[in-house]
């Protein structure tokens, strides 16, 4: 939440409000701020009944330009909801979180029964699995490496190719568990280096052929990158020739992209997806991605905002991918506009100058087309 110096000592016998969407905590706070929260909580509970009935309806425009919305998990209590909010499948599938809640490497046949267990669930809906990608704030005590900056140290695609044994073993798992099942994608984290690509999808096949001399009969899945480093969005023609999709991690694009440690309270005011910069990147590797003749989806915190709904409508994005909560609120957003004008809005914001003036004219548009509730409640 960014909350920062806040100990459990300051909360003994007060009667706190937690507003997780804006990262405020409210200590014994006025009755007036009590019945507000009351009042936004009954009405996010109204909407989110309305937004059921949208669960079987696509996401599509009012012209008919129909967007795929995928949720990101990590953990397997999350598959009840996001089943249940009518998910087109998963576009990110944290492989990570298993390794960090153990207190050793999972075997083989354990990631297998995880993989397995997520592609029977969401059969015949995609499932695209994210390889290891650790480092940063996500490293088990069992792979640690003291670093400086371990933001900008071993991380991501650079552990697996260091260690290509162990990234064998994953992908061989993910292969495993997808017999009998066509809905594997596997993604690659971190990618800064065309040459990663090649020594990775080398790997990949290397794994296959030896699954297929076993006597195993599984298709090669598809291949995708993450573009979430400044060095791979002026690669993304080239990189997209070479796999199947991409998909931009916008919260760590951003990150490096603004030089901002997004968990560093005392810089995280300017960490902000609508910077102008980073909706350039965006259109970037959207107009990149599609001459290369694939397709192209986001995720992080920008894909579940409604106010950025309209935004990577209108940038050109195929798919985005966000928590299984948000996913009806963003399908809601997108049949009540059209691709058009998304497009002719998407131009216009680029020429704003920052993201505050961008910001305000999303939330007037949303007014306009009657959901500027969802910019308090959302």
């Amino acid at each position: 939440m960014g909350v920062d110096g806040l100990s459990p000592s300051q909360l003994e016998s007060k009667t706190v409000v937690v507003d997780g969407y804006y990262g405020h905590v409210y200590l014994d706070p006025s009755d007036i701020i009590i019945r507000e929260f009351n009042r936004l909580t009954h009405e996010e509970h109204q909407l989110n009944e309305e937004l059921k009935s949208l669960r079987t309806l696509p996401a599509e425009t009012t012209d008919g330009h129909t967007v795929s919305l995928f949720i990101n998990t990590g953990f397997s209590s999350d598959l009840g909801l996001s089943l249940s909010v009518g998910a087109d499948g998963v576009g990110l599938y944290r492989t990570e979180v298993p390794f960090l809640s153990r207190d050793m490497f999972p075997s083989s046949t354990e990631q297998k029964i995880i993989y397995r267990q997520l592609l029977n669930a969401f059969s015949p809906r995609s499932v695209t699995m994210r390889t290891l990608d650790i480092g940063g704030d996500k490293v088990p005590d069992y792979l640690s490496v003291p670093e400086e900056n371990p933001f900008l140290g071993w991380r991501g695609i650079r552990v697996s190719l260091d260690h290509p044994e162990l990234f064998l073993m994953q992908v061989r798992a993910m292969m495993r568990a997808s017999i009998g099942y066509t809905n594997l994608k596997i993604m690659l984290p971190m990618i800064s280096h065309v040459t990663q690509v090649d020594d990775a999808l080398d790997l990949i096949t290397i794994a296959h052929t030896g699954l297929l001399e076993e006597g195993l009969s599984i298709t090669m899945p598809q291949i995708g990158v993450m573009i979430e480093v400044p060095a791979a969005v002026y690669q993304t023609y080239v990189i997209a020739k070479k796999v199947n999709f991409i998909s931009v991690g916008s919260n760590d694009l951003t990150q490096y992209l603004l030089a901002v440690d997004r968990n560093n309270s005392r810089v995280a005011n300017l960490y902000d997806n609508f910077h102008p910069a980073v909706l350039q990147a965006f259109v970037h590797i959207v107009n990149e991605a599609h001459r290369a003749g694939v397709p192209v989806s986001i995720c992080g915190e920008i894909a579940g905002d409604a106010l950025a709904a309209l935004l990577l409508l209108g940038i050109g994005f195929d798919s985005l991918s966000m928590s299984a909560s948000k996913l009806l609120r963003i399908k809601w957003v997108i049949r009540q506009c059209s691709f058009q004008h998304a497009k002719s809005l998407v131009q216009e914001l680029l020429t704003f100058p920052n993201a505050a003036v961008i910001r305000q004219r999303l939330e007037t548009e949303l007014q306009a087309i009657g959901l500027g509730g969802l910019i308090r409640i959302v």
